[in-house]
């Protein structure tokens, strides 16, 4: 890893693995960064997404890493997901001439018109947690399985330094009223920025399991709410989710 160039409370890197992996290595050899530090790379080797998947880069995109200490009266760590998406949501759509074509998509997806732009990954190490968030600026991936978009198609591609800068003031802010208020007004705010309750879903449950339904919202602790064809309604706390194309 190159040396940093500190900007404030963030640490740019030109090169890394993953800024996610420098974050959860510095914790685990006992050096905590504090809250409201970043790590910003103009690349990294070794990205990684939900379930694995790997993250690719591309320059002036935004891809960064900062760490929360969990408190026991804290709302559940997992719904730190739901604020890196808010934080995301916040800081990209002041940036778009049509700003309802930004969705956020179960748990933690960014799309506009309809292609994924960012994705976040949430990783616990003890009494924290380290969230990654990748955002396209001005370049997005080819891939296999999904659409995938970038904000150059939209407009200008923002500079990286002051997304990351913005994202980094929106997180705090997140953050703060996820501590003060507790989880029910992200919950509801997630909902209001998400795609409309009635959406028809496709869940790839981590055991394998594909379920498809249609959405109806969230549970209070953050879970997605999904209706079966059954009229069952199913409770899914973790899982890939794709929106069905008619």
């Amino acid at each position: 890893m190159t040396r940093p160039i500190e900007s404030g409370r963030i640490a740019f890197v030109r090169e890394t693995g993953s800024t996610n992996a420098d974050l959860l290595a510095r914790l685990r050899a006992g050096d905590r960064p504090g809250e409201g530090e970043w790590l910003v790379a103009d690349r990294q080797t070794s990205g990684r997404g939900r379930q694995g998947r790997e993250w690719l880069d591309a320059p002036g995109n935004f891809m960064g890493s900062t760490c929360v200490r969990l408190h026991p009266q804290d709302p559940p760590p997992h719904s730190l997901s739901l604020v890196a998406a808010l934080a995301a949501y916040e800081a990209v759509l002041p940036r778009l001439s049509e700003p309802q074509a930004l969705q956020l998509k179960w748990p933690n997806d960014l799309l506009l018109g309809g292609a994924k732009i960012a994705g976040i990954l949430l990783e616990r190490a003890g009494d924290s947690a380290v969230i990654g968030i990748g955002v396209n600026l001005a370049a997005a991936p080819v891939l296999a399985d999904r659409p995938a978009g970038h904000l150059a198609a939209a407009g200008p591609a923002p500079d990286r330094d002051s997304f990351a800068r913005e994202l980094a003031a929106h997180f705090d802010r997140e953050l703060g009223r996820w501590r003060a208020f507790g989880l029910e007004p992200i919950v509801t705010r997630w909902l209001a920025a998400a795609h409309p309750v009635g959406s028809a879903l496709v869940v790839h449950a981590p055991d394998g399991a594909w379920l498809s339904g249609s959405f109806v919202g969230l549970e209070r602790d953050g879970a997605l709410r999904l209706r079966l064809a059954s009229g069952e309604i199913r409770t899914v706390h973790a899982g890939d989710v794709a929106l069905e194309r008619s």
